[in-house]
């Protein structure tokens, strides 16, 4: 018994936080991709994939489609003696290849900055760590430059894609992958957003692969790069040498 009146209090304070947690996430949601992989071929020219869902509650929907981390150089061009060439350059670790996002409303009214930063939504919150240290300045100005090239390549997306309700629970995006896209494993997270926070979310998993004589090429060039690069010598000599036999006999 007094085992029993010791635990009362921690069964109680134990009890309360369990229905919190529970009354937190009651309003949840379930999504799935139409398609968990994306196979790209010879003739790949860029596809987009359905995502649908469904919520339990009310609340607005975000969803963000991250592709493989990997390192990326950005480079400032200047001209000297009337020449651009690259004189300075930085480099960035833990860079999405890839980067979207969806909304059913715009995201600046219904998420605060505290929560853009921690989940990364929007590419201005998106997480980059320079090699270095340096001034807020001066990464601030390489950042700038890391988004645009990431715009301009249509690997990362300003303009983020609306989320469509279909009636009060189900809703429906598309999302859009180009031509070079990059292979890899993908994370597409949905968080169900109310009252400037989270109340419910989902990540699912997806791939991007090279498939056919594509993906044979690119395993033997990247698993054996030294063999790949005699035998692209090789071809080079022989398709020169058969382009001049050719020419003298014309």
């Amino acid at each position: 018994m007094i085992l029993n009146a010791a635990l009362a209090p921690l069964l109680a304070v134990f009890l309360v936080a369990v229905g919190a947690v529970e009354r937190a996430f009651a309003q949840s949601l379930v999504a799935d991709l139409s398609a968990h992989e994306i196979a790209i071929t010879a003739g790949f020219s860029g596809t987009e994939l359905l995502l649908f869902g469904a919520t339990e509650g009310d609340g607005d929907v975000i969803v963000v489609v991250r592709g493989p981390n990997a390192t990326m150089n950005v480079r400032r061009k200047s001209r000297v003696l009337g020449i651009w060439i690259n004189t300075e350059s930085m480099r960035f670790h833990e860079v999405p290849s890839f980067y979207r996002v969806a909304s059913s409303k715009p995201i600046d009214q219904i998420t605060t900055a505290g929560m853009r930063q921690r989940l990364q939504i929007g590419i201005d919150a998106v997480r980059a760590r320079p090699a270095r240290e340096t001034s807020p300045e001066r990464l601030a100005e390489f950042r700038g430059g890391l988004i645009r090239n990431k715009v301009r390549d249509q690997l990362w997306d300003d303009a983020p894609a609306q989320v469509n309700f279909l009636g009060p629970k189900l809703f429906r995006t598309t999302i859009k992958f180009p031509p070079n896209v990059p292979t890899g494993n993908y994370m597409v997270e949905v968080f169900l957003v109310k009252d400037g926070r989270e109340v419910g979310g989902q990540t699912t998993p997806m791939r991007v692969k090279k498939t056919g004589i594509g993906a044979t090429i690119y395993d033997f060039a990247h698993q054996r790069a030294a063999l790949y690069g005699l035998v692209a010598v090789l071809v080079a000599v022989v398709a020169g040498w058969s382009a001049s036999a050719a020419f003298r006999r014309g």
